[in-house]
């Protein structure tokens, strides 16, 4: 995946439109979906890397880095972090990191005064069902991660003295050296850049002011949400180093297929079958919907198969509104099996009966097509 641009994995130019690449990746997520491609390690990878493209190209700040900086230097920073199951620790730092090259200070925004970085922003991946995203949910979720030391108060030092000048840098963090007509400043390695230094190290936390700790945080997924949404909270990332500020969490979301529901943006598809004497006598049609109910249709004489019927907001929660969208109906007609000796009677007789009169439009307009071809063969 290193190799390979964003743009081409989803299959998309770089002048591409917000709403072109979000079409391109639910184009590829639905083929490559693990659901649909079971033990199939080659559709996986590319399920993965299709999400990983999207996730730096949806968003505008990122894909502008990303676009200024190259693919290179790019996938180089972000692969600096580590990452555990369902986590990607590094996810801000690493942008950050690249924000800080940039602009500087004034998008320094990872780097606090006097050796204080704040700490990096993690991702926790969340899969929930259709249902779920109709109504909305409240999750419980394990964080892996730091946590400020109590023994230090996150200080670092022994106490919670506070730190001091770094006697090699004298505070200022880089080194200047001449080397003939040439000036290199470098990162001091005493103090790792950060001006300072800690006396006497807490033992607690190795002089780094924050520890390992697993914690359990709520998260409210609200009614509506679809596939590729986040969910920020905010300072429950990585601890910021020596009392630096926290960083934050992002959830990222996957909505499951629906074995009868397909949605499309806030409205859902659904095919329902109904016998050959409802749809040609007329009748009613029983319909599940998303929220557990049934929901009725009724069908005019001579319904045909392929026909759509719209049920006006039965679809999905639209976001942070009280609205639904629609559910769109399309009726798939069965024609009878396993016929008995006197219900193939009662057919042909039927049959026999309509003298050819019982035939829909769409039967007319074939026959019509090939009466057509059949003439121009023949002139």
């Amino acid at each position: 995946m290193a190799g390979q641009d964003f743009y081409e994995v989803l299959g998309a130019s770089r002048t591409a439109s917000a709403d072109d690449l979000k079409r391109a990746y639910r184009r590829l997520a639905k083929e490559y979906h693990p659901d649909r491609n079971p033990e199939d390690e080659a559709a996986e990878a590319r399920f993965k890397e299709i999400n990983e493209a999207y996730d730096v190209l949806k968003d505008p700040e990122q894909r502008q880095v990303y676009d200024r900086v190259g693919h290179e230097a790019f996938t180089q920073r972000a692969q600096a972090g580590g990452a555990s199951p369902g986590f990607d620790f590094g996810f801000g730092s690493s942008f950050g990191d690249i924000f800080d090259e940039m602009f500087g200070d004034l998008a320094g925004r990872r780097r606090g005064r006097g050796g204080r970085r704040q700490g990096a922003d993690m991702r926790y991946n969340m899969r929930i069902t259709l249902e779920e995203a109709f109504q909305g949910r409240q999750a419980t979720i394990e964080v892996p991660g730091t946590a400020a030391c109590e023994a230090c108060s996150g200080t670092g030092s022994a106490g919670g003295a506070p730190p001091v000048a770094c006697s090699t840098c004298n505070g200022a963090g880089r080194i200047r050296a001449s080397q003939g007509f040439f000036t290199v400043e470098r990162t001091c390695a005493a103090c790792q850049g950060t001006g300072e230094t800690v006396r006497d190290p807490c033992r607690s936390c190795a002089g780094r002011g924050r520890v390992q700790r697993t914690r359990t945080l709520t998260v409210t997924i609200p009614a509506g949400v679809e596939a590729g949404n986040r969910i920020r909270l905010a300072g429950e990332g990585e601890a910021g180093e020596r009392g630096g500020p926290p960083g934050d969490l992002y959830i990222f979301l996957d909505v499951e297929d629906h074995p009868v529901f397909e949605r499309e943006g806030p409205h859902i598809h659904c095919e329902v079958p109904v016998s050959m004497t409802a749809a040609a006598l007329g009748g009613m049609a029983e319909v599940p919907t998303v929220e557990g109910r049934r929901a009725r249709i009724d069908l005019p004489p001579g319904t045909q198969s392929g026909n759509r019927f719209r049920l006006r907001g039965k679809g999905m929660t639209v976001l942070n509104t009280r609205q639904r969208g629609d559910m769109l109906v399309t009726v798939r007609v069965e024609t009878p099996v396993n016929l008995t000796r006197r219900q193939a009677e009662l057919l042909r007789e039927f049959e026999k009966e309509g003298g050819g009169q019982n035939r829909t439009p769409e039967t007319e307009g074939f026959f019509s097509r090939v009466r057509e071809l059949w003439d121009d063969l023949t002139e």
